[in-house]
């Protein structure tokens, strides 16, 4: 078991990082690790059985970490996307498939146990993929997270369903037509409930016990012992795990127990991927590639068609329907079970359900590159709306970029009733803005000519309040440059972006964060227990102090060595002046118990 769990880890660290250098993604190295030390590659481990077997807990704790994600009054608002997405898809997609299948001759039930198989996308892979690009927020992440919830519901009536069909699942080949749906309604009652009323109590209680080893423990206990209970009574493993998740998701704990999983979670997908790449017989796509390339061009082809108009009729852009056509078109790790069990039962031949697992296999490796080439064409393809017009009668003050810094901004003059122009060049912002009646012009303030029909040439003041330091240093140098007798006064990121604004003359600069920095070191200050006037004076000293560090370090902040070196200097020096303050205040204190200092007899 070491040596391949040392097979595991290297293969990992070699090829990961190398189809993430090529953007390929990490699951695809993953895919192509397990082919390269399975049994159709260097054959280094044969028992894949196993391995897959043993690394779908990897797939379980994926569903957990969501639904520790997913409130259940979220979960309620995304009921029509779940149920209306998802189950358009699961039917359609099965449908079409069942039908292609049918004319490639398979029997009526054969063809519609793969063509349901075949609908089902790999909820792991398709996660994975997402996170690793930040998607799943967006229009087709959330759609496509609906639509991977409602596969995996769909699979448990249609498991029910096989024994009907001539394939008892393993385990209940003696369960009557009723007693299978019955110990699932219990399950599901039991799980609600030990969630409700008695997780929540333990991990309380192994919360005040300090152990955190204990605590790692307990969780992985609930998502183990959950998922297992789902599985007794024919019910998906990763469903269990995802009810339990949100079950936990509106608990004290549960950004502790993602914490916790986090680490098991991640390798034990790779595990999984491996294992899915391990299981692919390579000997088949060298007999068959032709027939192998078709049935993948097909799978993807129609899946990706049906994603894309669901995602247009449901009221999704163009564009967010067609990363959900090419993020979900690949089949998934249900398929294997399935068509697992309908060979077991007799349903097809072994033969075919080898060649669907191929396929499947196949379609899952070809997904990344297809959605990094789509990703790539949504990015170079994006045209932005065209600039306003910019009609605006003369004002004072100009203020570029309107996110929270330069709305705080905007608020307060508004309130004082002093008009001002905004010019933002984040078309997203300027549409989120807008929502709130905010009259802003989707323009770049660091063109001429936008600057002038603005009237910044009659304008007294420019807040620069742009967050990406190389735009805001773009814009302030076209304002110095044309508009020199316009005063700027900018947000800087950190002290570098502040130096650099410094290097064009701008004096009238606050840095980021930096008073709400204070601010709060103020309010803790006072939590310890110190007296407001003390604080008042020590932030002020300090406020100085690091000015007038600004300004000696901006002459010498080009010369790392130089800057370190001051930087340590200056921060001694602060130190020292603070032990001075606390003696002097200390002194005073002694000579004010003592009834003040004794005054020294006058000489005659």
């Amino acid at each position: 078991m070491l040596t391949e769990t040392v097979l595991f880890l290297a293969s990992a660290v070699v090829a990961v990082p190398l189809f993430k250098r090529f953007g390929l993604g990490a699951v695809l190295g993953y895919l192509f690790a397990g082919m390269l030390i399975g049994p159709s590659g260097l054959g280094l481990i044969d028992d894949v059985e196993r391995v897959l077997h043993a690394s779908e807990f990897g797939v379980v704790l994926l569903m957990f970490v969501i639904g520790l994600e997913l409130q259940i009054s979220r979960l309620w608002l995304l009921r029509s996307h779940v149920f209306g997405l998802g189950g358009a898809q699961v039917m359609l997609s099965t449908a079409a498939l069942s039908g292609i299948a049918l004319a490639a001759g398979l029997p009526p039930v054969a063809a519609l146990v793969a063509g349901f198989a075949l609908a089902m996308s790999s909820t792991a892979f398709v996660l994975q993929m997402l996170a690793e690009r930040k998607e799943l927020a967006d229009h087709h992440g959330r759609a496509a997270f609906a639509i991977l919830l409602f596969q995996d519901l769909a699979v448990i009536p249609f498991l029910a369903l096989l024994p009907f069909l001539g394939a008892p699942t393993p385990g209940h080949e003696g369960d009557g037509g009723w007693v299978g749906p019955a110990k699932a309604v219990v399950a599901l009652v039991l799980v609600v409930l030990g969630g409700r009323y008695l997780l929540r109590p333990v991990f309380r209680r192994l919360a005040s016990i300090d152990m955190p080893e204990l605590f790692t423990a307990a969780a992985l206990l609930t998502v183990a012992g959950t998922a297992l209970a789902m599985e007794a009574v024919g019910l998906s493993m990763s469903l269990g795990a995802f009810l339990a998740g949100v079950l936990l998701a509106d608990s004290e704990y549960r950004h502790e127990l993602q914490a916790d999983i986090e680490p098991f979670k991640g390798l034990l997908l790779g595990l999984f991927f491996i294992a899915v790449g391990m299981s692919a017989k390579l000997a088949l796509a060298i007999e068959q590639p032709l027939q192998i390339a078709v049935a993948v061009a097909v799978l993807i082809g129609v899946k990706a068609l049906i994603l894309y108009l669901i995602g247009r009729v449901s009221g999704l852009p163009a564009e967010s329907s067609r990363s959900l056509a090419f993020a979900l078109p690949q089949g998934g790790e249900f398929a294997f079970v399935l068509l697992g069990i309908a060979a077991a039962g007799g349903i097809m031949a072994a033969e075919m359900k080898d060649l669907l697992i191929v396929i499947v296999t196949a379609s899952m490796i070809a997904t990344p590159p297809l959605y990094a080439l789509v990703a790539r064409f949504r990015r170079a393809h994006r045209e932005a709306p065209a600039y306003d017009a910019i009609d605006v009668p003369e004002h004072d003050v100009i203020l570029a970029g309107f996110g929270p810094f330069g709305q705080i901004v905007g608020r307060m003059l508004r309130v004082k009733k002093i008009p001002y122009t905004v010019l933002e060049r984040d078309a997203k912002q300027v549409d989120f803005v807008r929502q709130f009646g905010n009259t802003i012009f989707y323009s770049d303030a660091g063109r001429v000519e936008v600057l002038r029909a603005a009237k910044a040439d009659k304008a007294r003041f420019f807040v620069l309040a742009i967050a990406d330091v190389e735009q805001s240093l773009r814009v302030a140098e076209v304002v110095r440059r044309h508009f020199p007798n316009l005063r700027i006064f900018a947000c800087a990121r950190d002290r570098n972006h502040a130096m650099r604004l410094m290097d064009l003359g701008i004096t009238d600069i606050v840095r980021r964060a930096y008073a709400s920095s204070l601010e709060i070191t103020g309010d803790l200050l006072r939590a310890l227990g110190e007296p407001d006037e003390q604080i008042a004076r020590e932030l002020d000293r300090f406020r100085r102090f690091d000015q007038d560090t600004l300004m000696k370090q901006h002459a010498i902040y080009r010369d790392e060595k130089a800057l370190i070196q001051t930087a340590k200097d200056f921060s001694r020096e602060l130190e020292q002046l603070f032990e001075a303050d606390a003696e002097a205040a200390d002194k005073a204190e002694r000579q004010a118990e003592s009834g003040g200092p004794k005054k020294r007899p006058r000489e005659v």
